[in-house]
């Protein structure tokens, strides 16, 4: 059965959205407190979730259903074909953004909420780690991260 909502009011509901999950705000504080700094949802292209200028260093967390993960991303029952043709562009789009980082020397990571939801601790430490092995990388070898 077809929902019953006009474009308009579709695209209301979609801007009201906000761009930072409660999780994404509890992931950067347990980042922040473990003593990393960077910026959150920078107005850079692909609105990272995390940057760090200084180490070329992008971080997306990726929300399983927008962006269609493997083992919990799920399709909607009604207005299938609207659903498949957003998730795609979202998955589409993913894939130009890290390009476009790749190509520019930027070090790129993509993180799942389920890998938060599974073992918070795990996951953030997994990307303190990205953080840590990336900056040493940068110091230690400055022309291996830039394209300037």
């Amino acid at each position: 059965m077809p929902e019953k909502i006009t474009k308009e009011q579709r695209s209301n509901n979609m801007r009201a959205i906000k761009s930072q999950s409660m999780l994404e705000n509890t992931i950067t504080k347990a980042l922040w407190r473990k003593g990393f700094r960077f910026r959150k949802n920078a107005k850079m292209f692909g609105k990272p979730d995390i940057s760090i200028k200084k180490y070329k260093i992008v971080i997306f967390i990726d929300s399983c259903f927008w962006h269609c993960c493997p083992i919990h991303g799920n399709m909607p029952k009604s207005n299938q074909e609207y659903w498949t043709k957003k998730l795609a562009r979202n998955v589409s789009r993913d894939q130009e953004v890290n390009q476009f980082y790749h190509e520019n020397g930027w070090k790129v990571m993509r993180i799942w909420e389920h890998e938060f939801k599974q073992d918070f601790d795990s996951a953030v430490d997994f990307i303190a780690e990205f953080i840590i092995s990336n900056a040493v990388l940068k110091e230690k070898h400055p022309e291996s991260l830039s394209k300037d």
